[in-house]
């Protein structure tokens, strides 16, 4: 069986070396010493002197929304996964739907200006398969209405573009370090934030709003990151560079086979991006290809391999949301959704296995 994705673990011995003093200490959470360990390793390893570490990247993101106390509209993508959209209805804030660009994935920036109202009190822009947002324009334009900008950033750890980090930008970006991600934690996430008040408030939101044994001076709730998780991620980074050098190859491999290919989109690195190859997405033309992906989709499955179509369905067409919100506003992301399929990528997926894949839509082609 071959799954889009496949969690990268160190080696078992790393990590029994690496949780042994838990054991000593029997401290298993509540910000303990692996906790401020993997959380100065990302200060440096992210470029950030601000981050706080989550249960996981849904938390990280809802809390942030909350921290920031918004009110109104916020304009955001539904290609995308179920958080990004949760975390702002979970704050009782509305989503307003943005189109996505045809090539990158990504929030279409020349709508975007053309959806603000009075209501609007942030932007939520998400980097797709490791694509990343106009960063430039996405600036301007919060500058210029006053907009906060919440990333959400799960699809680009380890990025960089123009050589700086993806936490860098706008005034937090969020990240997730579930297990199917490029870097995990098992679960967890994070948030890099520029404003230190925001950080106080995280850090309250996260936990009770406990300040000491006998002080809680604001209502919050529980997303610690535990002692494990945080010593998974420590072993984690440690081998981060090399496991994206071998995604790496594995994506070339791909290219080798359906690049060229008539009724065949494959993604492109962006200029200036350092990439961390989190997915391979392959937008098929049926029309041009003579099979639609969910033909494709089937047929990779009778031999034990699972794509997933991601993202589909639109965020916005969930039954959660019926007759809530229209999908025909967002002509191109109902489109790539219906078309794209995401390949298996990991950093031990096997040549071979990559090459069989190929070969297995190749030959649907008609």
């Amino acid at each position: 069986m071959i799954f889009v994705t496949r969690s990268s673990i160190p080696d078992f011995d790393e990590y029994m070396k690496e949780i042994k003093d838990i054991w000593e200490s029997h401290w298993l959470t509540n910000m303990g010493p692996k906790h401020e360990q993997f959380k100065n390793m990302l200060k440096d390893y992210l470029r950030t002197d601000n981050i706080e570490l989550f249960t996981n990247g849904h938390m990280a993101l809802e809390l942030s929304l909350q921290a920031m106390e918004l009110e109104g509209e916020v304009i955001t993508t539904p290609f995308t996964f179920a958080s990004t959209t949760h975390a702002i209805v979970r704050n009782r804030l509305e989503p307003v739907f943005c189109d996505i660009d045809p090539i990158t994935y990504t929030i279409n920036m020349d709508i975007i200006e053309s959806l603000i109202t009075d209501r609007t009190c942030a932007i939520l822009p998400v980097h797709v398969y490791g694509n990343i947002c106009n960063i430039e324009e996405i600036d301007r334009i919060a500058k210029k209405y006053e907009l906060k900008v919440i990333y959400d950033a799960a699809h680009t750890f380890g990025e960089t573009y123009k050589g700086l980090s993806t936490s860098e930008f706008g005034d937090a970006s969020c990240f997730s370090f579930h297990a199917t991600k490029v870097f995990n934690t098992i679960e967890g996430g994070a948030v890099c934030f520029r404003d230190k008040e925001i950080g106080m408030k995280l850090r309250d939101l996260k936990n009770f709003g406990i300040h000491g044994q006998e002080e809680v001076s604001a209502v919050g709730a529980n997303a610690k990151m535990n002692e494990f998780c945080a010593a998974m991620g420590i072993c984690n980074l440690r081998h981060i560079d090399s496991e994206i050098a071998k995604r790496k190859t594995a994506a070339e491999r791909y290219n080798s086979h359906l690049s060229g290919i008539d009724g065949i989109q494959l993604n492109t690195i962006q200029k200036d991006v350092q990439s961390n190859y989190a997915y391979y997405p392959v937008l098929f033309d049926k029309s041009i290809f003579g099979a639609d992906r969910d033909e494709i989709s089937d047929e990779l499955k009778k031999y034990g391999i699972h794509p997933r179509k991601y993202f589909y369905p639109l965020t916005s067409a969930f039954t959660a949301f019926k007759g809530r919100f229209d999908v025909g506003l967002t002509p191109s992301a109902l489109s790539i959704s219906r078309n794209i399929l995401t390949l298996p990528l990991y950093a031990d997926l096997a040549i071979e296995d990559i090459d069989r894949i190929c070969e297995i839509i190749l030959s649907c082609k008609k």
